[in-house]
């Protein structure tokens, strides 16, 4: 992706992408911290103050905020993730001057209102009991847990009730304090912007100051295990997964095709045998955790209960038959279009453009092309394969489950 960087004397990095046959404009405050940068007493903090900075500053209010934004179609929100959290809008063109104010109001002025906080507090809590409900949701926490267990990637990016409910507002700032600086906060923009960019940014963001952020890497050091939660559902909910290679891996690109071949699209191998041919699943695909000091590769089925066994069987043994004789050429050719074309695709708008070029510097991966990412994709080999394969799914096999059964149950599958 061609893009320009600009480092503020403050710290802060600017980085665009211009779109100049666009009437709109995507504008993403990236900041370098989440769940994983907390200390036990802040569980949950970075996903608590993503919610509480859209309360807003003396002058920008939570009232103001909203109505301001959507007096101008804008579309705002924002996420949080283990290692980043995303404040973003997108709007016309034209209101851009108004997007870059509100935002760095909020980053750099929030006013942490104890009655706003306590207001909050309770739509948190609201959060993650929605997320308790969903079965999916569960599996997935439970997967990560038996996953890292020890390790900071492994708590929940929610927190817990217990943290959440006794998080006071000295935590809170203390945390945006530790963690928001100008040092760790990428501002991304695509689309059509004016000339005068950099002089916005510099004015809304560039009197922001503040000390280096930074966090300990740690390789966990993973074993087997099965974590279940058992609940009397209709469905059993499955993931089962391998430590696999971290975010920065040359052999990332061989794992998206190998990821889209197992399980990745209505064709993989995984949808086709639990799926079409048996009839077992309605929901089966596989998935990539990568983070900068660990990866997982792992697969999820939703199945009935009764058939918990066939399923997590049929998983293990297409993943050995890669690592043993990797895929065919007409598998790997497919993946490669496949690959290509969804690139392509997603890069249609500029809010997925602001998404990569934001998520690639916050991350410190290289910045490439689309045509430097192809060719990544296109000399893939079949002993790429083979080798990421035994990467991605040689164990120690972990499971996550969500249904009526126990973890003994399930132990033999991670043997």
């Amino acid at each position: 992706m061609e893009h320009e960087l600009t480092t503020l004397p403050n710290g802060l990095r600017l980085i665009t992408h211009h779109m100049p046959s666009t009437r709109s404009v995507a504008i993403g405050c990236w900041v370098d911290t989440g769940s994983r940068d907390e200390i036990e007493i802040e569980a949950g903090a970075s996903h608590f103050l993503e919610h509480l900075l859209f309360k807003g500053a003396d002058t920008w209010p939570a009232r103001r905020i909203s109505d301001t934004f959507d007096g101008i179609g804008a579309q705002h929100n924002a996420f949080t993730s283990r290692e980043y959290t995303c404040y973003w809008t997108r709007m016309r063109d034209a209101d851009i001057e108004t997007g870059v104010e509100i935002l760095a109001e909020m980053l750099i002025r929030p006013e942490f209102r104890q009655g706003e906080i306590d207001s909050e507090r309770n739509v948190v809590l609201e959060e993650i009991n929605m997320n308790e409900d969903d079965p999916t949701d569960v599996a997935h926490e439970q997967f990560v847990t038996a996953m890292w267990d020890g390790h900071p990637l492994a708590p929940p990016v929610l927190g817990t009730k217990a943290s959440i409910a006794s998080m006071s507002r000295e935590t809170i700032h203390g945390y945006w304090s530790r963690r928001y600086s100008p040092h760790s906060v990428v501002v991304s923009v695509a689309g059509n912007f004016p000339d005068h960019l950099t002089e916005l940014i510099t004015e809304h963001f560039g009197g922001w100051q503040g000390d280096p952020v930074s966090r300990e890497e740690i390789t966990p050091l993973s074993v087997g295990r099965v974590h279940v939660v058992r609940r009397d559902t209709e469905q059993a909910h499955l993931i089962v997964g391998s430590p696999s290679i971290n975010r920065s891996d040359e052999r990332r690109f061989a794992l998206s095709l190998l990821d889209h071949i197992v399980g990745g699209g209505m064709s993989s191998r995984l949808f086709q045998e639990i799926r079409e041919t048996r009839g077992l699943a309605y929901a089966v695909h596989s998935f990539r955790l990568p983070f900068s000091d660990a990866g997982a590769s792992a697969t999820y089925v939703g199945t009935t209960p009764s058939q918990t066994d066939e399923v997590l069987k049929i998983v293990r043994e297409q993943t050995a038959m890669v690592v043993e004789s990797g895929v065919t050429a007409e598998e790997l050719a497919r993946a490669k279009g496949h690959v290509k074309g969804s690139l392509a695709i997603s890069l249609e708008d500029a809010n997925s453009r602001m998404n990569l070029i934001g998520r690639t510097e916050i991350v410190g991966q290289q910045h490439r092309t689309v045509d430097e990412i192809v060719e990544a994709i296109s000399i893939v080999t079949h002993e790429d394969i083979i080798a990421v394969a035994k990467a991605a799914y040689g164990g120690p096999h972990v499971i996550g489950a969500v249904g009526p059964f126990d973890s003994a149950d399930l132990e033999e599958y991670i043997a």
